[in-house]
């Protein structure tokens, strides 16, 4: 377990973390989310012991083990291949190993009257315990599952770690950190650098790890699947919801109503108490009361509203519409220093269709996108319909920006039909507001300098719009903007992006690019994936068929006109029907009481609902702001509402769980 205890930070004068507490607990998996700048990168700094606090403010139990993985980091692997590296992992096991050989020499050699025995023996039993648990024999086997899981190819063992590029690395990182199996895993947008398929693969191992986990992750759809508790950082403070991200954003909205008329009530009483006391505050015969209202106004606790959400809304400026057809590829390939990339690339796209690119990392998506957009030459033909306007947003495009331009006139520039106020709400749902948009670009983050080109790309009319990795360095609100700007574009669009909440919500078509060959499929990435996971169970099924009649085959021999299997009896009929009537009872009586808490546990859901409901409608009236005892009546029995549906749902919660087991336990 590991606790954080009134956890404070300052920078300049201003707080990045308020008094904030919070714990872990084994087998806890925890999403961080707030805005950019909230200090989620540097809270996980200080939880893994990379950033120092304040004595006592982080306890972790000593079997606890934590290991953390930043957004970017290098890698000094000192000449040693992928193989070697991994297994850098296992350095403590290997050390354990090598001191007990050590001391299984010293014992061989030692007198039995030696004093020393009773000690060696003791280090040697808790060593082979240490070593049982550790499974070091499949450590090979271990290491190479999550290589490979990750995306490395068997080719790829025997490479040394220098030769790969730097999203490699983090991969390898991730590997050593997944092999180590900590007790609490600290990962920082592990899935930046990861393609669909080993996006995939990550999911499901850590849907299978045994230990704690904090993530942070701009990918919801990897939250909502990971993810069980939700903690938000803002205005330096900590609160935590249960659930993942989209129930984290469903309860933050209900708290933020409240929140929002508690302190829309609080004003209230401010504005009220100060007219008084500037009407009165000449009258002597009133002066005890103006100094009782004014000492109630300097022991008021003042209500801070949270981050709200963002209201800005984008749309990309209109463009001439193209013609019905858009874009035709027949028989594309490309090749790279004697290797084929991919070959025979045939589809088309129409107007108004949105096309993701998926693959495995060097499958080719960002080559298909440079040749699209003219950037890279291409083997076969590439034909574009009637009056396309053609947009590209490279990942590089960042460098190709005026450095002595402000944010602000560098997209103001490219605009062709936007007002400077247009342009400046535009840059605010890309994270730069106020001043911030005066800054030159050359002082700008890599970060900071790819929203910058992604907001120059989208003020420019276009009907075809490329899009490599689009949402790379957007929070979670910029995200959104983008995404509803999308699926209201009228034009067409091909994307590669590894968010695949993102471009669930537009893309209606999927190009697969795998082992050189692409395939078009109807639909987005959901669709994409049920597909072909329902194609992965046939053929599983299908070689489980195969194998089982193999085995009959073999196994059974009918004589010639003799049938393999005797028609059952009627007594025989009859007396499965009575077993199955009994093990139908026996599993209905321990059925029922579960089931009668069940529904009690319903029926008082809906109870609370229902008046969650009424008092919700009359929270919404703002006349009852002015009367502060109604006011606080309706609150308190708000929260006492909210605090019996709470133990209602897990009353239920508790019931689903026990009638689960016991049929699991009747199918065993």
């Amino acid at each position: 377990m590991l606790s954080i205890t009134n956890l404070s930070l300052q920078y300049s004068g201003k707080y990045l973390f308020r008094d904030i507490s919070a714990q872990i607990h084994s087998g806890d998996r925890v999403g961080l989310a707030g805005v950019n700048g909230a200090g989620k990168s540097t809270l996980l700094r200080i939880m893994c012991g990379d950033l120092e606090s304040e004595p006592g403010v982080i306890n972790r139990a000593s079997w606890f083990s934590v290991a953390y993985l930043p957004q970017e980091q290098s890698l000094a692997s000192k000449g040693r291949t992928l193989f070697e590296e991994a297994q850098t992992a296992f350095d403590a096991v290997l050390a354990q190993q090598d001191e007990l050989e050590t001391i299984n020499r010293k014992l061989a050699d030692i007198s039995p009257e030696d004093t020393a025995m009773e000690t060696l023996l003791s280090r040697q039993g808790e060593l082979q315990h240490l070593l049982e648990d550790s499974d070091l024999f499949r450590m090979r086997p271990r290491i190479e599952r999550v290589l490979f899981g990750l995306g490395f190819k068997p080719e790829d063992m025997d490479r040394e770690v220098s030769s790969f590029s730097g999203g490699w690395v983090m991969r390898l990182l991730l590997a050593k950190l997944l092999l180590q199996k900590p007790a609490l895993l600290l990962l920082d947008e592990p899935t930046n650098h990861l393609d669909l398929d080993s996006l995939t693969w990550l999911e499901e191992f850590l849907l299978q790890y045994q230990g704690a986990m904090v993530l942070i992750s701009h990918d919801r759809a990897f939250l909502d699947r990971i993810t069980g508790i939700t903690w938000e950082l803002s205005l330096g403070r900590l609160s935590v919801f249960r659930g993942n991200y989209s129930h984290y954003q469903a309860e933050k909205a209900q708290r933020m109503e409240l929140e929002r008329a508690a302190y829309d009530n609080q004003q209230a009483m401010i504005r009220q108490t100060e007219r008084f006391i500037t009407r009165f505050r000449a009258k002597s015969t009133k002066a005890k009361q103006v100094q009782s209202r004014v000492k109630q106004l300097e022991k008021m606790e003042l209500i801070e509203l949270g981050e709200t959400e963002r209201t800005i809304h984008f749309s990309f400026p209109a463009a001439a519409p193209s013609g019905r057809d858009v874009l035709n590829l027949d028989k594309v390939g490309k090749s790279f220093k004697g290797r084929q990339v991919f070959k025979g690339m045939s589809f088309s796209l129409q107007r108004g269709d949105k096309l993701a690119v998926i693959g495995v990392n060097g499958a080719g998506k960002t080559t298909l996108l440079k040749m699209l957009a003219g950037l890279e030459p291409a083997e076969g033909e590439i034909k574009f319909g009637h009056n396309v306007i053609l947009s590209y947003f490279g990942q590089h495009q960042a460098q190709e920006l005026a450095g002595d331009l402000s944010i602000v006139d560098t997209v103001y520039h490219a605009a062709a039909d936007m007002s400077i106020t247009q342009v400046r709400s535009l840059l605010g749902a890309f994270l730069f507001t106020g001043e911030a948009v005066e800054k030159q670009v050359r002082v700008l983050s890599g970060g900071e300098k790819s929203r910058v080109a992604l907001a120059k790309m989208l003020v420019r009319p276009a009907n075809l719009m490329l899009l490599d990795e689009p949402t790379n360095h957007l929070d979670m609100s910029s995200q959104e903007v983008l995404q509803e700007a999308m699926a209201q574009y009228e034009g067409s669009i091909i994307v590669v992006s590894h968010n695949r909440f993102f471009v669930n919500s537009f893309v209606n078509k999927v190009l697969e690019i795998r082992d050189g060959r692409a395939t078009l499929h109807e639909g987005n990435i959901d669709d994409y994936l049920e597909r072909r996971r329902r194609l992965e169970e046939q053929g599983a099924k299908g070689e489980a068929t195969a194998s089982t009649s193999a085995q009959s085959s073999a196994a059974v021999s009918t004589p010639a006109g003799q049938s393999s299997a005797e028609p059952e009896r009627a007594s025989d009929k009859k007396e499965q029907r009575r077993q199955r009537a009994q093990e139908r009872q026996a599993l209905n009586k321990k059925l029922g009481p579960w089931k009668k808490k069940n529904d009690e546990a319903e029926a008082e859901i809906e109870r609370q609902e229902a008046r969650k409901a009424e008092l919700e409608a009359l929270m919404a009236d703002p006349d009852l702001y002015s009367d502060q005892a109604k006011w606080t009546e309706i609150s308190r029995e708000y929260t006492q509402v909210e605090r019996h549906l709470e133990r209602a749902f897990q009353r239920w919660e508790e019931a689903q769980e026990a009638m689960a087991a016991i049929e699991v336990e009747a199918g065993d």
